[in-house]
């Protein structure tokens, strides 16, 4: 018999900001009463990988009597560009969709960072639910009303905090996904034991292949608690002005990656590197024990998680992280540990320092 759903609640200084996310299996059919009765319209965006899911949300939406329609866009990072939300405004506007009808994201990262940036700038913002069908997507990007899209210039730098009106993290999905993306997601849930729960790692490290087990319990818990220290950061740090700066462990020299890599690699990978570069810099500067740092490099290896780049990219990946969101007066600041649940932002007074750091994971 399956487990009762969990109920994990954002509370926001505003009821708009304060949403549900609901944990477990056989959920899809709680969706048409997470919309409330003004909503007439609905648009479900789905990713290209997973049309026949956006038609039966569609389907299912129609039958309790909202006029449901899609917009298919393509898959991964590859959706996340202007002209994509373009196309969505588009659709939008032929169906002459108003500030009461409203957004169901049904995807990956990439389709709940785009679809919750076309719910915040359409007429100045509409209400969106996430269905989450990546373990990435459930534990990090539905969840805390961050918004965005990629330039040229690097990842997410145009966007919008938007809080969704609810998440459904349906696990059934986790059961469908390939190994390697249930391997990918597991980056945000190492981070997030590093930063706040070490409970999370000691259920890795007891069993690193249950723990990306769609059918166990282990991996559930691993989500609820997961997504449990993300719900309370976003209550206490809405907009990133403090505490919620630290849920970027990692992600500097990751987002870097990513623009080096023109976004082919995953999220995932480039986190895992990025925590193995968080923990040496930490370590380098006297900030991280030897233990917690070669700590990181056990559990991410247990998993399958790479932790090493490419020497040759340096130049590149110094530049893409001077570009990063977290920089100020052109600074560049990282999250390092002080110890396993007390992260810190460090200001690098030298470069010279992170090129040091960036010659213990190079390759």
């Amino acid at each position: 018999m399956p487990l009762a759903p969990t109920t994990l609640q954002v509370t926001g200084n505003t009821p708009e900001q304060s949403y549900p996310v609901l944990v477990g299996n056989g959920l899809l059919g709680q969706l048409p009463e997470l919309l409330s009765a003004t909503v007439k319209k609905v648009l479900v965006i789905h990713p290209r990988a997973l049309r026949a899911t956006g038609d039966l949300v569609r389907d299912d939406l129609a039958g309790a009597g909202f006029e449901a329609l899609t917009a298919e866009i393509p898959d991964a990072e590859e959706g996340k560009h202007i002209q994509v939300a373009s196309f969505c405004w588009e659709v939008l506007g032929k169906n002459d969709f108003t500030r009461t009808d409203a957004i169901v994201a049904v995807g990956g990262g990439a389709v709940t960072d785009l679809a919750g940036f076309v719910a915040a700038t359409w007429l100045r913002g509409v209400k969106v639910i996430h269905i989450p069908t990546s373990l990435l997507a459930m534990v990090d990007a539905a969840v805390g009303g961050k918004t965005g899209i990629n330039t040229a210039e690097g990842k997410n730098l145009v966007g919008a905090f938007h809080p969704p009106a609810a998440v459904l993290v349906d696990l059934d999905a986790l059961a469908t996904l390939p190994k390697n993306e249930l391997i990918n997601g597991m980056a945000e849930v190492v981070k997030t034991g590093f930063i706040a729960d070490e409970r999370i790692l000691e259920l890795i490290e007891e069993d690193p292949a249950d723990a990306i087990d769609p059918s166990g319990a282990r991996l559930r818990e691993l989500v609820e608690r997961t997504i449990a220290v993300k719900v309370g950061v976003v209550s206490r740090d809405l907009k990133e002005s403090g505490e919620r700066e630290f849920l970027n462990y990692g992600h500097t020299l990751a987002h870097a990656i990513e623009l080096a890599e023109r976004y082919q690699m995953r999220h995932g990978a480039a986190v895992a590197i990025g925590l193995s570069f968080a923990a040496e810099l930490g370590r380098s500067v006297g900030y991280t024990s030897d233990e917690v740092a070669e700590r990181h490099q056990s559990i991410l290896k247990s998993l399958g998680l790479p932790t090493t780049y490419r020497n040759d990219r340096w130049a590149a990946l110094l530049d893409g992280m001077k570009r990063d969101k977290k920089s100020r007066g052109g600074q560049l600041r990282f999250v390092v540990l002080e110890e396993i649940g007390k992260p810190r932002i460090y200001e690098v007074p030298d470069n010279s320092l992170l090129f040091a750091a960036y010659q213990e994971i190079g390759e």
